[in-house]
């Protein structure tokens, strides 16, 4: 059985980071709550633990001990970043012990398959939770709630879930975990409205989205710039909401994955 504890930022008193509507503190407990959800569903021996799986403050120092003294396997900090950059970067701690690298590397790349950001790199530092941790650990800063176009991402709930999924595959890759017969994978049903080799053609439609009411956003995939407007667990959903697309003048195409 693999344990794995999740660890959202902040919490109750402590906002975390804020900026642009948005506070690190939920977005953060979304995330987390996605992950913990899809392990659960989707995998066989597997058990997850949060530090908090409601808006309350935890003390840095608790997060870790209740990680050790219930004999984690891996310890996973998420948290949103502030200070005008973008992007998404990932932090062990700077002893830089071998196998907690081996496992950085696995999950740091696979949060990045799943989104169409900058890659700020793989890095190390002496965070707390990471020092006080005596299993590895990680940390991810997942964009930027004080930048604009970040912050527009955050506000899409598919964005979340695609967070959530690169944290999940990545846990699953690095433990090898065994899906469950019949858990439908994860699919998800990808709505997209137009794919192209040149980001300002893909700007200009995630614009023209925006302006009818949609909160589109770009993946960069397979050296397309693609325009993703919503993801749905349930194909006849997203295959209403494509009709939907169309019949406002989009061009709307439906993808598993």
């Amino acid at each position: 059985m693999v344990k794995i504890f999740l660890d959202p930022g902040h919490g109750g008193t402590d906002p975390g980071a804020v900026g642009n509507g948005l506070q690190e503190k939920s977005l953060v407990l979304t995330i987390a709550s996605l992950v913990r959800d899809m392990l659960l569903d989707e995998y066989l021996d597997v058990e997850v633990r949060m530090s908090r799986s409601t808006d309350v403050f935890v003390a840095l120092s608790e997060r870790s001990r209740l990680a050790n003294q219930w004999g984690a396997d891996y310890f996973m900090s998420i948290h949103i970043n502030a200070g005008g950059g973008t992007g998404f970067e990932s932090f062990i701690h700077s002893s830089r012990a071998a196998r907690t690298v081996q496992l950085q590397n696995t999950v740091h790349d696979a949060i990045m398959e799943q989104l169409s950001v900058a890659d700020r790199g793989k890095k190390s530092a002496d965070f707390a939770v990471l020092r006080a941790s005596s299993m590895p650990a990680i940390l991810t800063e997942n964009l930027f709630i004080d930048r604009v176009s970040d912050a527009n991402l955050l506000k899409d709930a598919a964005f979340l879930r695609s967070v959530a999924r690169g944290h999940v595959n990545g846990i699953v890759r690095a433990f090898q975990l065994q899906r469950k017969p019949g858990s439908g994978g994860g699919s998800v049903y990808r709505v997209q409205s137009g794919a192209f080799s040149s980001e300002q053609n893909a700007t200009q439609l995630k614009t023209r989205l925006e302006q009818a009411g949609y909160q589109p956003f770009i993946r960069l995939e397979g050296g397309l710039y693609k325009v993703q407007v919503g993801a749905f667990s349930n194909q006849t959903n997203a295959e209403a909401f494509a009709v939907e697309l169309r019949s406002k003048g989009f061009e709307a195409q439906v993808f598993l994955s």
